[in-house]
């Protein structure tokens, strides 16, 4: 079993930046990929961002360039950083896992980003 807890969202103007981090405790030590997934209101949750254990990423062409995901593996912990921030970025983030394996998947709760014009 893996536990991700997320941090960070909130409020920013457009133009702005935020940080999301997720931390995963329990069988970390089997985390292959992470990943950034987002859901905004009325609309599908769709990748966002990807890392493998590698180091890797890949991204959504709407966030190239503006957002960065990143990852401590000694802290079992992914970063998102979300810069130049747009309206349409405004969802909820979730982080997502998948292990080595099996290639169980787990998910963090969520946390909301508003992005004011």
């Amino acid at each position: 079993q893996v536990q991700l807890v997320q941090s960070g969202g909130g409020l920013v103007q457009a133009g702005g930046s935020l940080g999301l981090s997720c931390a995963a405790s329990g069988s970390g030590s089997s985390i292959a990929s992470m990943r950034w997934y987002r859901q905004a209101p009325g609309k599908q949750r769709e990748l966002v961002a990807a890392i493998t254990s590698g180091g890797s990423t890949n991204y959504v062409d709407p966030v190239k360039g503006r957002f960065t995901i990143s990852r401590d593996n000694a802290k079992n912990t992914v970063y998102l950083q979300m810069n130049s921030l747009k309206p349409e970025d405004t969802a909820v983030y979730y982080c997502n896992c998948q292990t080595r394996g099996l290639g169980m998947q787990y998910w963090g709760k969520g946390t909301l980003v508003t992005v004011s014009s």
